[in-house]
Formats: structure tokens, sequence, C-alpha cells
């Protein structure tokens, strides 16, 4: 079977990404390392839709839109690895299986989780990200710190 010139397209573009973004964290990522080196890979009106429930949910647009995610990424943990990657669908939307190892800043809770995302490529470039994830409410909570209180009722 041979691949369409959008099958190879976006297979170029998600691979060339991915390993720009593995080269921005590796550099410190946010606050260290220059956004610059993951934007050539975007539309500049790209968007990013994460779940409403996670500690980074919401819609982030544009360069400058998802260069605050990846800082509000770095906000919530202290690693983040996509240790495996499986692409199921290539062409004007591809779709990637992530398998992801983290550690949650505020908590020290070590989760692994899969991701599913759409990404829609144009032109050559990322136009759309949405990731789905199979359960936000136990991301969430180990993200979250708690202030537990003394004393009972």
């Amino acid at each position: 079977m041979t691949k369409t010139s959008d099958e190879t397209n976006s297979t170029t573009v998600l691979t060339g990404m991915y390993a720009a973004e593995a080269k921005y964290l590796a550099a410190g990522g946010p606050g260290a390392a220059s956004f610059d080196i993951l934007a050539p890979f975007f539309a500049t009106d790209v968007e990013l839709h994460q779940a409403a429930a996670l500690p980074y949910g919401g819609t982030w647009r544009g360069h400058a839109g998802l260069a605050r995610f990846f800082h509000a990424m770095s906000r919530t943990w202290e690693s983040f690895a996509m240790v495996e990657q499986e692409f199921l669908a290539t062409g004007p939307t591809a779709v990637v299986h992530t398998q992801v190892h983290a550690r949650a800043r505020a908590t020290g809770r070590e989760l692994a989780f899969p991701i599913l995302q759409t990404i829609a490529v144009e032109d050559g470039r990322i136009r759309e990200v949405r990731p789905f994830y199979w359960d936000t409410a136990t991301i969430a909570a180990a993200c979250a710190a708690t202030t537990g209180t003394t004393g009972g009722m």
C-alpha cells in the first residue's frame, strides 16, 4: 500500500514536531528553552483543545497560546514522558495514541495513562489538536494539592 502525499506530509510534520518537542523539553522547556524550536510545526492560528477538567484545560490559540500551554503543563507536571506512540491514522487528520508516564508537581504522584489525539495538518503545519484522555478525574486528582485540615467533627 502506497502512502498518499497527505499521509506522508502529516507523518513528516508530526515526527518532526515530536522530535522538536523532545529537544525543547530536554533543553529545560518553558522558561529555559525557546518555543521557536516548535513554532515551525504549528500554523500561526493553531488551536489546542484540552479537556476542561484538567489543570491546563481550555482552548489555547496561536503560537503565544501554545507557549502559555507549555508553561501551564510545566507548572502541573514535574515530568511528562511520552514513552510510546503509535500513529493509528495519517492524512489531513492524524490519530496518534500515546502512552504517558508523568509525575505531578503538586503531589508527587506518578501516573501512567493513554492519550488519543486527533491532529489536523494543513499546508505542512499542525492546525488543530484535540487530545482525549481516558480518565481526566484521576489526572486532575493526582495534580491537585490538598490543604488538609486537622480536627474532627
